[in-house]
């Protein structure tokens, strides 16, 4: 129908409604979208001009008429191109990109140059919008659209490669990988087959279309990338395999090689061609080869060396493929070959088949495909599991990584295999083969496009995997390090939970970082992870060195109630670390925790953990160091130990508030005598901690004990009065008792030595529940404090004026340990032990006497030796004799020590042997045990106390004569200088000193007095 009998309005409608038809397809374009897009806003932009012209009456115009079908014809053939390219197969897109973009500009062009003459044939219909229309078409007729850069590059690669003749495996394999990538075909071998197939049907299309040029471009570039490792199909591969194992069935098991033919070899450098041309002569050569000989040599035949006139070179395509055959047949011999190596067992002939192998996918990576169908992966595994050689070890790693790189299945294989756990153990051994196992486990970490998240976690589930990573963190190859970290870093990011793995492995840095810079959520995971794992001091250490602890507190401070727990649980675990104590006070944590636990109205959980805080920071002897604010301001720790009693006092306190409380309590009062005091005096603590004695919780009770030893010093008649109430006085000798806790026997018996001597009632109740016992097990078996603190208590059972509690500690064993902690390390313990012994030695005399008036000396037995100091018959229990116990040579021993404590309790228990009724006996004891002579030097070093017990006892010895003839001499000088000469000397020590000096005189043989005048 002729277009001239069409109304000029119904054409126009149609062209509206094609415009817009047209516009909204080239918006959906995938492919070079940008320039469709740009052509779609074109098109969009004309509709309100043909919405114009139909609301003003069109000239009917010849010039109108061919304006407007020159545009509907223009945007039909843009409509044409939107629907050619919209379904198109992407490989086909890509390397006809720049036809297409030239393609799409040119009818934006033509469309602009038919909107013009539209506008210039209804100049007056269109005046309201000239401008508008003017501007459209100016910039339709101007427009210059490019390709994608990226895909420029794919492009001119590809097109320089074909020129090139370019068609090895790996220029082949990286052809398809980047032409995939750019328009997002996954490069799995059913992806890759199924885009190949359909770019062969653009070939077909072509032919059809007697498009020859177009079919040979396109056979060329489907031939390439079908050469490429992910075009393949695996079920044609496996075929393949199979027809070619087949065809080597004829040759003897031990043939390995296949001789080429001739008609293989090149005839210029006489090897086996790769890619076979010939010459217009029929000379077959390789391509590289003869373009050389072209350039080297006047263009001649290599074979006949006639002159060429035509040097064109066509490729050998069936050579090529017998080629190819013949090298397919030698790899199955090889593999062959290599299957029997390994399961030989024989460590020369396995290394030897590996580097078959590896020869093998070097040369061809489809025996990368035929090695797995031949079932080598489980073989080698299984070798990599039993083997004990390390250099098969080292080869089969690598050789693996060879097989698996660039190649999925053989990935997944290997992944799925027993050889995944195998290759994670090799983590672990030495340096050579771990560096091994890394470099092949990086590689199944790897896919086409980077990581393979579903393998990353994976390996995130063996157990010993991020251990043996972290381990090689610190490995001594630098390359085993590097790579170690990209892995453990790739699954911190896929998995939070490899962070916390990987810290308790050793590997803190993450996780810090976390907690110091992550998310709220990750710092509360990973705040959770410290509080649940098991760290050691160097791992706690670590962790506030690399600045862990100002976070924790800023959480504590700000955070919910999850958060404030969790914080708080992590700075109790760090704050068991000597070296963080003081990183907690100077990032102001000690000030924030103890204002914290005291805040009205806050939870019980925060003020347990806030006491678990203090009592880990009052742990040390040099805690007070430690308890001050971030500006370095001295903490007001008398405050805190009141407030603590208060906490103590509150009936609503809980168990496991009460207990943290408590030992928090005991480490500041730890401190020093004035705390105790304060606690003790001002705020009543014995009255508030006495009644925990009957808690229900055994650790509370326990603390109690300790806290009470600290407390009776200062108000011990509280504590008396308490334990003589029913049951309270069993609890302590229960503690006593106790068989496992050294320091809770040390309360204890401390406890007992604080209370007064006096109580005669709480003595004898001791004893009827064998307390007395309890401490004497303490002499046999306690630490050397616990021994220290039982003998203190063991003084009101050695009462001088009660005779029968002193017999009941001897009968139960006391006397011997005494006696051996003469000889014991510490001072207190030996100077404690002489004065326990002097007590009883001090009733000595009496027993003797009691022993006579109770026995008939008619009736003493012949033979029977008396005591040399006390005359009569002596034991140890029966008079508690120290000559008896053995305990004289270990006293003299102690005078010998010059320690003032030791020897001050020495010298009172030595007088104990001096009797006045019979001085002499006692006198020649001591000589005989050499006694005397470090008694008169004690006047030389000992402190005023010490000389003054020293002379009261020579002033028993020297009543004897016998005693002033053998020591008189020497004992003159040191009493002179006492003296200063004068006989009537004023003060105590003087005038001792001058008695026993004026009895020195008196028995001296000589008439003469050393000090002159001093008769006279």
């Amino acid at each position: 129908m002729a277009t001239e009998f069409i109304p000029i309005g119904a054409i126009l409608g149609v062209l509206l409604n094609q415009v817009i038809k047209t516009a909204h397809a080239a918006k959906d374009v995938v492919f070079e979208k940008e320039s469709f897009k740009v052509l779609s806003k074109h098109l969009f932009d004309i509709e309100p001009v043909l919405k114009e012209l139909q609301l003003q009456e069109l000239n009917e115009s010849q010039a109108a008429r061919q304006a407007l079908e020159s545009l509907e014809a223009d945007v039909k053939k843009a409509s044409n191109l939107v629907e050619k390219y919209k379904n198109r197969a992407r490989f086909y897109l890509l390397v006809k990109c720049r036809h297409i973009v030239k393609e799409v500009q040119e009818v934006t062009r033509d469309i602009g140059k038919s909107l013009s003459s539209l506008s210039l044939s209804n100049t007056e219909v269109l005046s309201r919008i000239s401008d508008q229309v003017n501007r459209l078409h100016n910039e339709m007729q101007r427009v210059e659209f490019e390709t994608s850069h990226s895909h420029l590059q794919i492009v001119d690669k590809l097109d320089q490669g074909l020129r090139d003749h370019k068609c090895d495996q790996a220029f082949a394999n990286n052809m398809l990988e980047e032409i995939a990538m750019a328009v997002g075909v996954p490069i799995e071998p059913s992806e890759i087959s199924k885009e190949l197939a359909n770019f062969k049907k653009e070939k077909e299309e072509a032919a059809n279309n007697k498009e020859r040029a177009e079919v040979l471009f396109l056979e060329q570039v489907i031939e390439l990338l079908s050469r490429a490792d992910a075009a393949r199909d695996y079920e044609e591969v496996k075929k393949l395999y199979e027809q070619r194992v087949q065809a080597i069935e004829r040759y003897n098991s031990r043939e390995e090689y296949i001789q080429p033919v001739t008609a293989f070899l090149c005839r210029i450098n006489g090897a086996v061609m790769s890619d076979p041309v010939s010459l217009c002569t029929g000379t077959t050569c390789e391509r590289a080869a003869i373009a050389a000989w072209f350039e080297s040599e006047i263009k001649t035949d290599p074979d006949t060396h006639e002159v060429l006139e035509d040097t064109s070179l066509w490729s050998n395509r069936a050579l090529r493929q017998s080629i190819e055959e013949w090298k397919e047949l030698n790899y199955c011999l090889k593999i062959r070959s290599s299957k029997a190596k390994l399961l030989s067992g024989v460590d020369a002939s396995i290394e030897e088949a590996l580097n078959q192998m590896q020869d093998l996918m070097r040369e061809s990576s489809i025996n990368k495909d035929w090695i797995s169908i031949e079932g080598f992966t489980g073989i080698i595994v299984t070798i990599l599991r039993n083997s004990q050689n390390k250099d098969v070890k080292r080869k089969i790693l690598t050789t693996l990584k060879e097989f698996i790189e660039g190649h999925t299945r053989n990935k997944e294989e290997l992944i799925e295999s027993q050889g995944w756990g195998l290759i994670i153990r090799r983590l672990g051994d030495d340096a050579i083969i771990s560096k091994a196992a890394i470099e092949l486990l990086y590689e199944l970490l790897q896919n086409r496009s980077g990581w393979n998240v579903s393998a990353c976690k994976k390996l995130s589930q063996k157990s010993n995997a991020i251990l043996f990573l972290v381990t090689l963190l610190k490995a001594s190859v630098q390359e085993t390090a590097e790579i170690a970290e990209k892995i453990l870093l790739k699954l911190l990011e896929i998995d939070e939970e490899n962070i916390s793995r990987a810290a308790k492995s050793g590997w803190y840095k993450p996780l810090i970082d976390s907690i110091v810079q992550g998310p709220e959520s990750s710092r509360i995971s990973m705040v959770r992870a410290v509080v649940n794992m098991e760290l050691v001091d160097s791992n706690l250490k670590l962790l506030g060195e690399e600045g862990v602890i100002p976070p924790l507190i800023e959480m504590a401070s700000a955070g919910n109630i999850e958060s404030k727990e969790l914080s708080l649980s992590a700075l109790v675990k760090l704050s068991g670390c000597r070296a963080n104590k003081k990183l907690i006070a100077e990032a102001g944590g000690v000030d924030f925790v103890i204002n914290l636990m005291f805040t009205p109205l806050v939870r019980t959980i925060v003020v347990v953990k806030c006491c678990e805080i203090l009592e880990k920071l009052s742990s040390d002897d040099d805690s007070m160091m430690y308890f001050f604010d971030e500006r370095g301001t001295q903490l007001e720790l008398e405050s805190i130990v009141t407030n603590l009693l208060a906490l103590l006092q509150n009936p609503n306190s809980a168990c496991n508030v009460r207990r943290p409380a408590l030992r928090a309590l005991l480490g500041i009062c730890k401190f020093e005598a004035g705390l105790v005091k304060q606690a003790v005096l001002t705020i009543k603590g014995v009255s508030l901690v006495l009644p925990l004695l009957d808690d229900p919780d055994l650790e509370t009770r326990e603390v109690a004990i300790k806290l009470l030893f600290l407390f009776s010093q200062h108000e011990p008649e509280g504590v008396v009065e308490y334990l003589l109430r029913p049951r309270r006085l069993e609890a302590l000798v229960g503690f006593l008792e106790n068989g496992d806790k050294d320091d809770l026997k040390m309360a204890a018996a401390g406890l007992l030595a604080n209370l007064p001597k006096s109580e005669k009632s709480l003595t004898t109740k001791l004893i009827e529940l064998n307390g007395h016992t309890a401490l004497i097990d303490i002499l046999k078996t306690g630490t050397m404090e616990s021994k220290e603190n039982a003998l203190s208590a063991l003084f009101r059972f050695t009462d001088p004026e009660n005779i029968e509690s002193q017999r009941t500690l001897v009968e139960a064993g006391a006397y011997p340990l005494l006696v051996n902690l003469l000889k014991a390390s510490s001072v207190p313990a030996k100077a404690r032990a002489a004065a326990l012994i002097g007590n009883l030695s001090t009733n000595t005399p009496k027993l003797i006497v009691e022993s006579e008036s109770a026995f008939c000396w008619c009736f003493k037995p012949s033979g029977t030796p008396l005591c040399p100091a006390h005359g009569g018959i002596c034991g140890v229990t029966s008079t508690f004799c120290l000559l008896e116990a053995n305990a004289l040579p270990d006293l003299v021993k102690l005078l010998h020590g010059e320690v003032h404590e030791t020897a001050f309790e020495v010298v009172q228990t030595l007088s104990t042997l001096v009797n006045e009724a019979c001085p002499h006996k006692g006198a020649v004891v001591l000589h005989d045990a050499n006694a005397i002579k470090p008694i008169l030097d004690i006047l030389k070093w000992g402190p005023i106390n010490l000389k003054e017990e020293a002379l009261g006892l020579l002033e028993k010895v020297f009543v004897s004569k016998e005693m002033v003839e053998k020591y008189g001499a020497s004992a003159r000088f040191l009493l002179v200088g006492l003296t200063g000469g004068k006989i009537h000397s004023d003060g105590s020590l003087t005038r001792k000193a001058a008695r026993i000096l004026s009895v020195v005189e008196r028995y001296s043989r000589s008439s003469t007095s050393l000090l002159p005048g001093l008769h006279g």
